[in-house]
């Protein structure tokens, strides 16, 4: 019995120190940030998050370029007194050091209190903003954010079908590429044989999304499409090879070739660009390999373009 009862103080103890293990984090879909929210906080209907019942307060979860995190903490050990105005605090999370502020404000005519935290993730930077307004201050005071913000976690990975779930498109062929990662959270997503910390380029990979605008007419579609491979973010000295009109899935579409240099080995690449046209918005799948590699590449890009159906 003793033995027992020093396991349960033992627990009690860990529990009280590390409130992680109080409550299991919770992840917003596709983001690799979470955390532990307090009583009252529930995952948001509009934004990746957290809010209450009447929506006054907010909690926003994202991810950040990496060197976000670093600018942050190379500002905090400069001078930690005064930081835009603001003094920066620092805290300990399960991912290391983590840096916020909290300031007053006004969301139009309420006043609220602003909290902004950032946080190690490796190859990217973790990112958590509060706000709460004056009359909820009482319940979701300093200390109480200040102990949220400590529960916040990092994942390696987030579960493939949970990304692919936030796409506005279904995504039914992988085509055996090794990494899935979603470039923004319902807009744009990576499938790759490389990873972040290797970079993309060495390797084939794949970046499908949606673009927010589509040729006034079907005679600047050619003008469209090349406009928008060329100016793909990471290549240089892009050569056109090819430009025409297709059909993809019985729909309107462009297939686009250049060949290009591309990442910081400047590795020689093919890329293939399709656009499907079809209402305000124009799904753009676009294919990157090295040329020594594009022969095996190109049936992998089209089996993952074809698999691609819109959702109802």
């Amino acid at each position: 019995m003793t033995h027992i009862r020093f396991l349960s103080v033992v627990a009690l103890v860990v529990a009280t120190l590390c409130p992680a293990f109080a409550a299991d984090a919770v992840f917003p879909p596709g983001i690799r940030v979470g955390l532990t929210p307090l009583v009252g906080l529930a995952p948001a209907k509009t934004f990746l998050g957290f809010e209450t019942e009447d929506q006054s307060v907010k909690v926003l979860v994202a991810e950040l370029p990496a060197n976000a995190y670093t600018e942050v903490m190379n500002a905090f050990k400069a001078d930690t007194s005064n930081l835009a105005g603001i003094r920066p605090q620092s805290i300990e999370t399960a991912a290391g050091t983590a840096y916020y502020t909290a300031e007053d404000a006004k969301d139009g005519a309420v006043g609220v209190r602003r909290y902004s935290m950032i946080m190690p993730g490796g190859t990217f930077s973790g990112y958590i903003a509060v706000q709460v307004p004056e009359n909820a201050i009482k319940i979701y005071s300093d200390d109480a954010i200040r102990k949220m913000f400590a529960t916040a976690v990092i994942r390696k990975e987030v579960p493939v079908d949970e990304q692919l779930a936030q796409m506005p498109f279904k995504v039914t062929a992988l085509a055996d590429f090794k990494n899935v990662r979603t470039l923004a959270v319902g807009a744009a997503l990576v499938l790759a044989d490389g990873d972040e910390s290797t970079g993309f380029e060495a390797a084939p990979f794949m970046v499908i999304g949606v673009l927010g605008q589509s040729p006034a007419t079907p005679d600047d579609r050619d003008r469209f499409a090349q406009q928008a491979l060329t100016s793909f973010p990471g290549v240089r000295e892009a050569r056109i090879t090819m430009s025409e009109p297709i059909r993809i899935d019985g729909s309107p579409g462009y297939e686009t070739r250049i060949d290009a240099t591309s990442g910081k080995d400047n590795t020689k690449v093919t890329v293939v660009q399709w656009l499907r046209f079809g209402g305000p918005t124009v799904l753009r799948i676009v294919g990157s390999s090295p040329r020594d590699q594009w022969e095996k590449a190109f049936p992998r890009f089209r089996a993952v373009r074809d698999g691609l159906q819109q959702r109802g």
